[in-house]
């Protein structure tokens, strides 16, 4: 019996359970009939939904929360694993704004841009464990004023923790599955008679990679804790975070043709990764742009004859087709302490610190740069180390029929970042290990200090007068990126400032009934620099950076939306549409013309327009089922060709479609809770997604079908299955791995997980 048919038959058979059953208590979290999916943001001046606790715990335990909010209209969310926490994989966009065009957060806390190499924060699934939240919240639009982020152009995803229930006990989650997959999560429940509550808990993850051979696991500590003070409250919050991940191979659309959807690195392979790098350096280095990272020119084979017949054994092409291994690690410390408390009668204060430690290195086996005692390969890293502290507030006043809202925020990030080389022990032994961080490099090739010092604020009147609520108010922020080096090599030292202090924002909700209310409205954004050197202004050298840094704008985006919402206890949904119109959008291009030799550097190459539908709806079918769908329709495309600081066409691409932007998006899940049974059956359809500005290559859409069921023995003892790619589809996971080019194939694809199955056990007291 196939899998798939086991687990759809095993469906059947909990839902035909004898009525005996039924006499367990219903769990508090999925009572039937009350359950909602998709809580819409009634009331919102702007296109607004919420995924609450239930919908996450339902996924395979240890699951990335932006995977649960891809039903969600407008958000593609991509990565190469089932569980989306392979953070080199891992990618999201909303209305065809890409991760570093949206704003994180993870309760008020800025998460940066969530990106692989994040210069100003970290991933949301090193901050907290699954089992911990309570909600995410999404706002397609440019989200709150209040939201602590200088990046949100498309969009906003805000992260909340639960809250602890002050009832002593504990609960333990054991989960295992396809690729000898194991999680154990624990938690402890504590409260006192004075109203003091909180928990603690900790998880770890541990999964083998589903082709080739390696490792991802997770170590996680989570603790929280609210203290009552009077009519104040305090709350307290501290995480910790060590993750390490063995890559999968990139690949392009000829590599999958030809070398299989299996392909992978060479890992453990050590014989077969050193031919392949002993091929490019004696014979190969002439075709080869990957050069050498050392100003003297040592270990530059660039000058290498090149040899006639088959460079390389079976369908290889290239030493770039499988490298010997590469990894990412990372670890964390996230703290934060908040206060909120009443000011008299009508005024609300709160208030909260945090600060966030990171340390980190991905690495590469690179066959380009020799190691000093003649093996013919290195590991290459670059490394990260993160200290941020920072402070946000608000207060709130009450007077009459307005809601007046003000607040701030302050930070100081400190950042460095290096790009060191190691040297593997001999050509018959590796010596090291890419799940450890290496030490004693034999080159550091940059380093870079960079600090960035960000304030914002805003000001955000809500005016009720009954049937109509009219949202005006303004955010303002400057940001300051600084750059000191180290290790200079060719990179720029210097500052850069992005300062906007009026970024307006109006809206307005007009109840036609009980159950129905319109909505629309407009707001502007501004997107701060970047402050790396492996993106934003400081990735070029010290004259592009000179020439940019006094012109070079930031990106800007409007945004127009118009939404109608209807919400009974039968029926949820919201229809709405949207257009947006992105300016300033930063591209690295040659400055001025060819014959001077400029470097390339961050240039303003014009806009993209956006115009888009988005539906989704929530029906209750009673008798514990019910039905969720959600479409979205995406026009986005670019509305100025690419030109040189010369004025010379670099790309033709004016009304190209933007990359990874899919004209249509459809979601769709029937589920089933009596409180004792469940299941949930979810589709997953999205049509093509380009992966050059000229729309010359792309990956075809694909649909994917997840599934998962579940048996409560009491309310706090419950097994449940999950499969994910239940069908076993054949398809490519994310885009842009390694960036986006003007045109042709590229090596920036990653495969999409095969199918997988895992069961887990709950029990709590």
């Amino acid at each position: 019996m196939r899998p798939a048919t086991a687990l759809l038959l095993a469906s059947t058979m909990l839902a035909a359970t004898p009525a005996f059953a039924q006499t367990a208590a219903p769990a508090a979290d999925a009572a039937p009939d009350e359950a909602t999916i998709v809580v819409f943001g009634r009331g919102e001046t702007r296109q607004v939904q919420e995924i609450k606790a239930q919908e996450i715990v339902v996924l395979t335990p240890g699951t990335n929360p932006l995977k649960a909010i891809e039903k969600l209209p407008s958000v593609n969310f991509q990565s190469a694993d089932p569980f989306g926490n392979y953070e080199w994989s891992q990618r999201v966009t909303i209305r065809s704004f890409n991760q570093n065009q949206l704003g994180f957060t993870f309760d008020g806390i800025p998460l940066g841009d969530m990106s692989y190499g994040n210069h100003n924060g970290l991933h949301i699934t090193r901050a907290i464990s699954s089992e911990n939240i309570g909600s995410v919240r999404v706002s397609q639009g440019a989200g709150s004023l209040g939201t602590q982020a200088t990046g949100n152009l498309g969009g906003t995803v805000e992260t909340f923790s639960a809250d602890p229930t002050g009832e002593m006990g504990a609960q333990g989650n054991l989960t295992y599955g396809s690729n000898d997959t194991v999680r154990a999560f624990a938690r402890l429940n504590l409260g006192t008679r004075d109203g003091v509550r909180g928990y603690v808990s900790y998880g770890y993850g541990s999964t083998d990679k589903y082709k080739g051979q390696g490792k991802q696991d997770q170590h996680m500590g989570n603790a929280k804790v609210i203290v009552p003070i009077g009519e104040a409250k305090i709350d307290g919050w501290l995480s910790y975070s060590d993750r390490r991940e063995q890559d999968y191979q990139d690949m392009s659309m000829g590599m999958i043709n030809r070398l299989g959807w299996d392909w992978d690195n060479t890992f453990p392979d050590y014989a077969r990764a050193i031919d392949y790098a002993s091929r490019l350096n004696d014979v190969d280095l002439v075709s080869n742009s990957g050069g050498s990272p050392f100003p003297d020119g040592r270990f530059d084979y660039s000058g290498a004859s090149v040899a006639t017949g088959q460079t390389y054994p079976g369908n290889v092409t290239s030493a770039d087709d499988a490298y010997y291994d590469a990894a990412g690690l990372r670890k964390d410390w996230l703290g934060a302490i908040g206060l909120n408390t009443p000011l008299g009668e009508m005024a609300t204060l709160n208030l909260k610190g945090y600060y966030h430690n990171n340390s980190g290195m991905g690495l590469w086996a690179t066959p380009y740069v020799p190691s000093p005692n003649g093996v013919p390969m290195s590991v290459r890293t670059t490394e990260y180390k993160m200290d941020r502290i920072g402070a946000f507030g608000s207060v709130d006043f009450t007077i009459g029929s307005q809601n007046l809202n003000v607040g701030a925020w302050y930070e100081n990030n400190k950042f460095n970042q290096a790009r060191r080389f190691y040297a593997f022990s001999s050509r018959t032994e590796p010596g090291l290990s890419f799940r450890d961080y290496p030490k004693n490099p034999f080159f550091t090739q940059w380093e870079f200090d960079f600090t960035t010092d960000t304030f914002q604020y805003h000001v955000q009147d809500k005016i009720d007068l009954g049937m109509v609520t009219i949202n005006l108010g303004w955010k303002g922020f400057s940001v300051t990126n600084k750059a000191e080096a180290v290790v200079q090599a060719s990179f720029p030292q210097g500052k850069i400032k992005a300062q906007d202090w009026f970024q307006p924002t109006a809206g307005f909700v007009v109840k036609v009934s009980p159950d129905a209310e319109v909505f629309g409205g407009f707001s502007q954004s501004t997107r701060a620099f970047a402050s790396a050197t492996t993106t934003g202004p400081f990735s070029t050298n010290q004259a592009g950076f000179d020439a940019i840094r006094n012109n070079l704008k930031p990106e800007e985006s409007d945004t127009y939306e118009l939404g109608l919402r209807y919400n009974t206890p039968v029926f949820s949904g919201t229809l709405g549409a949207y257009l947006v119109n992105f300016r300033n959008r930063l591209l690295a291009v040659q400055v001025g013309s060819a014959i001077q030799g400029n470097p390339s550097a961050l240039q303003n190459v014009g806009g993209v327009r956006s115009v888009g539908v988005e539906a989704a709806g929530d029906l209750k079918l009673g008798g514990g089922f019910s039905l969720y769908a959600s479409y979205s329709y995406t026009d986005a495309t670019y509305r100025d060709d690419v030109l040189n600081g010369n004025g010379d066409l670099v790309a033709a691409i004016k009304d190209k479609t933007v990359v990874d932007s899919p004209k249509h998006m459809a979601r769709g899940e029937f589920n089933f809770d009596d409180g004792q049974r469940f299941f949930r059956v979810g589709l997953n359809y999205m049509s093509r997604r380009y992966y050059s500005y000229t729309n010359d290559a792309s990956v075809p859409g694909r649909l994917i079908v997840d599934a998962s069921l579940g048996y409560r023995f009491t309310d706090k003892v419950e097994v449940q299955l999950n499969a994910t790619n239940l069908f076993d589809k054949r398809y490519v996971g994310t885009i842009g791995s390694g960036g986006f080019g003007n045109s042709g194939d590229a090596q920036t694809l990653l495969v999409g997980a095969p199918q997988q199955f895992f069961a887990t056990l709950k029990a709590g007291f």
